[in-house]
């Protein structure tokens, strides 16, 4: 199988959904076909008649009965393919966003895990430069390649009506045209994923650049990394001109053999009116009317031919852009094979969540380990009990699969061995009701640009002032921003810049605090933290997590003397 067939497929499935609308939009297409066949044998008539009217003494005018014809086609064509472009850009948009919702599901099913598929810039990249890259291929060209068959049909039959051989002049010119667009529309496809692949590495290496800004501040390279963002955008822009200068190169091709094919078509009619064939010396074996008709059709034969030459570059951009965004799409085709168990059932298809004392939860493992192919996470067979209150601490050296436990309970990892909740197991329970009690605290909180009530708010939309304050009491933080001049609405740069290390680390459990769940998984949450700060936000964990089942991994203890129940993995091998 080669990598452009699942690529076509998910194309293919992706416009199954928009088949209605595009296909109004084909008819729509087709009556203007029509229509124009319709006019151009009006024109053709009507100079016809003129031409007979002022060379022959008496010839009437030509009738008045076309021109409300004509008129009427000269209005219609120009509304049927407004409401053809009107349908397929809702086709286009509907797919799009159909699209984008199924990688935001897929990647919220991942959590955590995604960040194995690449940086958040490149998964934002395709989310949506990559999804908007797909416009093209769903607005023209499905539309065009439907066209590029019937209209030429069309109008090849009405040619052949007045002349065979003009009809046979079209016929054997028009493969032409689809032969140079299929072999330059390859190279085209090629240099567009090639394309893909580097504004997604740009945008990783420039949010890494803005999220460093403030250290290469201090480290006064600034200029340097200027310069590196330069020459990365100059590299861009290079490429980027390679592309359109491929792409203008393969248009000029087409429009190069469509002229040539309807210069030798006018040569012929003009050489047969004036009497000059050889096989027909001394007449015209066109008339005048026929000949103008043909020679207006002509154009429009090889324009759905040259507009899909043009259409093509629009389905290599999206087989390019399917390709890199196939990762993400094939997670749950490839990575739900028969052997592997389910982790989480989808929302709204798993059992309920049963209901402990109190609303209080369980976690029991046995011989709970995690490595199947094609997931690089792994953890050793392992087995555990967590009452409901218990507070357990997980060490172990990197790479013994400390987050890969969390990310297991939290239902991102296929797994294998028993996992229960309350008694029952994880991978039949529903997924949104399992995340609504339980909270995670990861080893970078995801904080985003914004105030300090706003990253609050991720955990408790609808928390009001009072509240958030109360929350900000309980981890010591209120007392610094009441200080502050916008108290909570004091904002915050990238990843929280403008509060300390330790400051970050009780925003975050502040976060908790509002979740208010009966299990907590805590993920380094002292890393990168001092001594004296590490032992003041243990303290603080300490006090807020009682009553709570607690699964807190770390690398050392430093301030987590309190912890009971200790459990330290060994290093995974694969």
């Amino acid at each position: 199988m080669t990598a452009t067939e699942p690529a076509g497929r998910w194309l293919q499935r992706l416009v199954q959904g928009q088949r209605r609308l595009l296909g109004l939009a084909l008819v729509l297409a087709l009556t203007s076909a029509v229509l124009f066949i319709l006019q151009s044998w009006i024109i053709a008539d009507l100079f016809g008649h003129w031409l007979q009217s002022a060379h022959v003494a008496g010839q009437g005018a030509p009738g008045a009965g076309w021109w409300p014809i004509l008129l009427l086609c000269l209005l219609l064509r120009p509304l049927l393919q407004f409401f053809r472009e009107r349908l397929c850009q809702q086709a286009s948009w509907r797919a799009r966003s159909a699209l984008r919702q199924l990688l935001l599901q897929r990647l919220a099913a991942l959590g955590p895990a995604r960040r194995a598929l690449g940086p958040d810039a490149q998964l934002g990249s395709q989310l949506l430069e990559q999804v908007d890259a797909l416009d093209g291929y769903i607005s023209r060209y499905q539309v065009q390649l439907q066209l590029v068959l019937w209209v030429p049909l069309l109008l090849l039959l009405a040619t052949a009506w007045h002349s065979l051989l003009a009809a046979a002049l079209l016929l054997v010119t028009a493969p032409l045209v689809p032969l140079f667009m299929v072999l330059l529309g390859h190279t085209a496809a090629a240099a567009s994923q090639r394309q893909f692949a580097a504004l997604g590495r740009m945008s990783g290496r420039f949010l890494d650049l803005l999220r460093g800004l403030r250290t290469l501040r201090h480290l006064q390279a600034l200029p340097a990394a200027q310069s590196a963002v330069e020459q990365a955008a100059e590299d861009y822009r290079s490429r980027t001109m390679g592309v359109l200068r491929l792409a203008f190169l393969s248009t000029a091709v087409l429009e190069l053999f469509a002229s040539i094919a309807i210069a030798m078509l006018a040569l012929y009619l003009g050489m047969g009116l004036l009497g000059l064939v050889p096989w027909s010396p001394g007449e015209a074996p066109v008339s005048y009317q026929s000949a103008l008709f043909i020679l207006l059709l002509a154009p429009e034969f090889y324009a759905p031919l040259r507009q899909l030459g043009s259409d093509y570059h629009a389905r290599a951009e999206a087989q390019a852009a399917m390709e890199g965004m196939l990762p993400i799409l094939q997670l749950e085709d490839d990575g739900e094979a028969a052997h592997r168990r389910p982790v989480c059932a989808q929302p709204g298809f798993g059992n309920p969540m049963p209901e402990g004392s109190a609303g209080a939860v369980s976690i029991h493992c046995h011989h709970l380990s995690v490595s199947d192919v094609g997931i690089p996470a792994r953890l050793q067979p392992l087995s555990l009990q967590l009452e409901p209150g218990d507070r357990l601490l997980v060490q172990g050296p990197s790479g013994s699969g400390k987050s890969t436990l969390i990310h297991a309970l939290l239902g991102f990892l296929p797994y294998q061995g028993e996992l229960l909740i309350n008694g029952q197991p994880l991978h039949s329970l529903d997924r949104s009701a399992w995340h609504a009690r339980v909270s995670y605290l990861a080893q970078q909180p995801e904080l985003l640009p914004g105030s300090v009530a706003d990253n609050l708010r991720l955990a408790a939309p609808q928390a009001t002032d009072v509240r958030l304050i109360h929350v900000l009491q309980e981890v010591g933080l209120w007392e610094l921003l009441r200080r502050l001049p916008l108290q909570l609405n004091t904002p915050l740069g990238e990843r929280g810049l403008g509060l300390s290390g330790g400051q970050l680390s009780r925003l975050a459990l502040a976060r908790l605090l509002l979740r208010d769940t009966p299990v907590w998984l805590l993920d380094e949450p002292l890393a990168h933290l001092d001594s004296d700060t590490a032992r003041g936000i243990g303290e603080l964990l300490e006090r807020l997590s009682r009553g709570r089942t607690l699964l807190l991994v770390s690398h050392e203890d430093t301030g987590l003397e309190w912890l009971e129940q200790r459990i330290r993995l060994g290093v995974a091998h694969d």
